[in-house]
């Protein structure tokens, strides 16, 4: 990693939540974290026993004054941390550390497990995943799956998507959505049921059609995978859909590459 996209050129100028007496410099700790969290750590503790292991060669360029911090140390200075601040420069870094990504970003909703206490309802997040670099690009928080349709263009806004192919799972099939990663730069995979009722009416008689006639005459593309486990094959046939605004539907959505 080049000094241009060291974590401490994008860390250092979040908020410290901590009074006099700090025995640990910030960016000591969020680097180590981050660090402990990319090879896998899930809890405090483990972030912990990873700086451990890893303790000489964070000292080559942390100071670490007085070691590795505990996990309370750890849970409660990220406690106190200004979570927008973090995520903005978290976010700042991933862009810096990632190739153009020209693959898949694939944006879907997942409610936290363990999220729900008596008091609050579960977390739901909406992640932006990088398929290619196989890492999450950015996340939003929303009160239930039923707004995701909000949150997903406020995701959408945070990201760098020049040159991706961004896929959302039905939720995501709105014209406005669809606009938001036209204008990004990027093209789009948008699921289609009930939600687009004509528009999903008119695909399917038109699939139903073409497998009728296995496609005769019909430019398509066929693809077939087997799921090694259960041995269930699953095909695939993929045509143009420029023939959609003749039907009277589909031109709401701007067109993707």
């Amino acid at each position: 990693m080049g000094k241009g996209n060291a974590i401490s050129n994008f860390f250092s100028n979040i908020t410290e939540p901590r009074d006099s007496n700090k025995r640990h410099k910030l960016i000591d700790l969020i680097t180590v974290a981050l660090c402990a969290v990319i090879c896998g750590a899930d809890t405090f503790e483990e972030i912990e026993e990873f700086g451990h292991t890893k303790k000489a060669w964070f000292e080559t360029f942390l100071d670490l004054p007085h070691g590795i911090p505990s996990h309370d140390t750890f849970a409660r200075v990220f406690a106190r941390m200004d979570p927008k601040e973090f995520q903005k420069a978290f976010l700042g870094w991933v862009e810096s550390i990632r190739s153009a990504t020209k693959g898949i970003v694939a944006i879907d909703g997942k409610t936290v497990c363990r999220s729900r206490t008596r008091q609050t309802s579960p977390i739901h997040m909406v992640s932006a995943w990088a398929s290619e670099h196989r890492m999450v690009l950015g996340q939003v928080k929303t009160n239930a799956k039923s707004n995701e349709i909000t949150a997903i263009p406020e995701l959408l806004a945070l990201l760098a998507l020049e040159g991706c192919v961004v896929t959302i799972d039905v939720m995501g099939c709105q014209k406005a959505i669809a606009e938001k990663i036209i204008d990004k730069g990027a093209d789009y995979v948008l699921g289609l049921k009930g939600n687009q009722g004509t528009l999903h009416e008119e695909v399917e008689l038109y699939f139903e059609d073409g497998l009728a006639s296995k496609f005769k005459d019909i430019p398509h593309e066929y693809h077939e995978t087997v799921d090694g486990d259960h041995g269930r094959t699953r095909r695939y046939w993929t045509t143009s859909a420029d023939w959609l605004p003749d039907k009277g539907c589909g031109n709401s959505f701007p067109p993707s590459s």
